[in-house]
């Protein structure tokens, strides 16, 4: 239907309405702005908290779970996806509310315009009636004028005693007056005609010309919403196929969570190398009591063991009356305290890691050779291309750099042949440790019901003191290697160290090596030096025998007059 037939009369509502409709394409508008603003922000936030979660370690120290390599994947893939939410926001930002904003700035203008126009022809029409009414009037006053000197041209006419002279003056007037009433006539006449053929024109040409411009700038703007209502889902729907794709990646993030090669990864990191402890030696405390026949008969210490008592066998005891003398053992090849190992050469971690962190290093330093000797033959290259060619450069010039490059791969050279020493000292180290405790488990076999330390259970109750259930001990600081030193036998300290604390072992420790000391689960030990970072601890027995044992085995309770406050381990 068409404005111009059915509304001609409705101006001022079409101008309302028209006004309406902008001000609703606006209001949308400003809608669009604030969901974008909002797409912005959720972005934004989500952005953070990725970086926020992400690792901020180098990529030497990153976990290599596979739940935590999930977790990250998950977090790159809510990184696409805030991406994707600001494409949305792009999206929205210049198709939709940019293009409504421009439209809105278009259709006042061209509203405006087609306003004017209407009001102008209206005004013409306004002023095609007045020029019509003043004719009018016009005529009317010259009408009753005539009709007044018509009435006194006839008074006077009929008059006897009127003078002719005043007959004529009044006959003048009258047609005087008729003359410029038939003038206002014909004014008026024409006057009228102008207005409607003016008004006609209005009505059928003018007003339905303007509300058809009117009319179309409404349609275009209602299409124009629907247009920018599609491209706002269309903003949305585009995304979809890469928001998909980023909750697919999240879920197969999630199945690629493998608990197994979890485990295969902390025993892998966290193996130490180094043995479970053996069987407890037998310790006789009855050799130094006088024994009668009767007392022999019923002793339940083997006959070989009072025989190597009575020799003097390892298990002899210093005299019990001097607890604080100390007898002359080896002791640690480094003297009175173990000292910290060197870094270079990772002694101070466990085999096991010590090896892999040889065997990475060598691996770096090969990639670093690689790199040295491709650039040495570059240079070669580029040094036979300059004595072929000497106008493209001086051979001698680059010299400096392959002597430089030489020298490099020397050092890395000599780097991993050193770190090679190592290396091949830890896996010799490991076989050897290996075929003893293969020979060892070929001859002893751990009694039933009682397992090492590292898991130690006992289905005997007898032995439960000796073993909590499910006390599990910490591994051992790495041990000194008695076979690179030769010890004074002699070596003794004339001035025994003071005690300086006491201790409870935890765990029972077979002292294998030289310098340690044995001790029995729940015995306790004084403590005369602390560790000095190395995982040991020197202690003292009670009969007096010296020796180091692992910190993390044992529960030291430091003397209040002592250096440093009291210290539970």
């Amino acid at each position: 239907m068409s404005w111009g037939t059915e509304l001609w009369d409705q101006f001022d509502n079409l101008d309302k309405h028209t006004q309406w409709g902008i001000d609703f394409l606006e209001r949308y508008a400003k809608f669009v702005k604030e969901r974008l603003d909002i797409e912005q922000n959720y972005a934004k936030q989500l952005r953070n908290l990725v970086k926020k979660y992400c690792p901020k370690r180098s990529k030497d120290e990153e976990p290599r779970f596979t739940s935590c390599l999930s977790f990250y994947s998950v977090l790159n893939e809510l990184n696409d996806y805030a991406g994707q939410r600001e494409v949305v926001a792009e999206e929205m930002a210049h198709k939709v509310y940019g293009e409504l904003m421009r439209y809105s700035q278009d259709l006042k203008a061209e509203r405006k315009h087609h306003l004017q126009e209407g009001r102008k022809a209206q005004q013409h029409l306004d002023h095609c009636w007045k020029q019509m009414d003043n004719s009018k009037r016009k005529f009317e006053r010259e009408c009753k004028e005539a009709e007044k000197s018509q009435i006194s041209y006839d008074r006077l006419d009929n008059d006897i005693n009127a003078t002719k002279s005043e007959v004529e003056k009044a006959k003048a007037q009258f047609y005087l007056r008729t003359h410029m009433a038939d003038e206002s006539k014909n004014e008026y006449a024409a006057q009228l005609q102008n207005f409607n053929a003016e008004q006609w024109k209005h009505f059928n040409n003018v007003i339905p010309h303007t509300f058809k411009n009117l009319q179309d700038m409404d349609d275009r703007r209602t299409v124009k919403l629907g247009e920018t209502y599609r491209s706002f889902a269309e903003a949305e729907r585009r995304v979809i196929p890469i928001v998909s794709k980023c909750l697919e990646g999240m879920v197969s993030a999630a199945k690629a969570v493998d608990m197994r090669r979890d485990s295969a990864i902390v025993v892998e990191s966290f193996k130490s190398g180094f043995e479970p402890p053996g069987d407890f030696p037998f310790e006789d405390f009855s050799q130094n009591l006088s024994r009668t026949g009767s007392d022999a008969t019923i002793s339940n210490t083997p006959k070989g063991d009072r025989d190597r008592d009575r020799d003097g066998a390892p298990g002899s005891r210093t005299d019990p009356k001097h607890p604080m003398s100390r007898p002359k053992n080896k002791l640690w090849l480094f003297g009175k305290k173990p000292k910290a190992p060197s870094l270079e050469d990772f002694s101070h971690l466990p085999p096991e890691q010590r090896r892999k962190r040889l065997q990475q290093r060598i691996d770096e330093l090969g990639k670093e050779l690689q790199k040295e000797m491709d650039q040495r033959d570059a240079l070669n290259k580029m040094k036979d291309v300059y004595e072929k060619n000497p106008q493209m450069g001086d051979p001698s010039s680059l010299q400096p750099k392959i002597s430089e490059t030489m020298c490099n791969m020397e050092k890395l050279r000599s780097e991993i042949h050193k770190n090679e020493t190592w290396l091949s000292e830890v896996e010799g180290k490991q076989s050897s440790r290996g075929d003893r405790r293969h020979s060892a488990d070929n001859h002893h076999h751990t009694p039933q019901g009682r397992e090492s330390p590292e898991g130690s259970y006992t289905d005997d109750t007898s032995q439960e003191h000796h073993a909590p259930p499910q006390r599990t001990s910490p591994p051992k600081p790495g041990q000194p290697n008695p076979e690179l030193h030769e010890f004074d036998d002699e070596f003794d300290d004339d001035d025994p160290l003071p005690v300086i604390g006491h201790c409870k072992a935890l765990y029972s420790f077979d002292g294998q090596n030289e310098g340690t000391l044995v001790m029995a689960d729940d015995e306790v030990l004084y403590i005369i030096e602390e560790d000095k970072g190395d995982g040991w601890t020197r202690a003292r027995k009670q009969s007096g025998e010296e020796g180091y044992v692992p910190t993390s085995y044992v529960e030291i309770t430091m003397e209040r007059n002592s250096k440093g406050a009291v210290t539970y381990i």
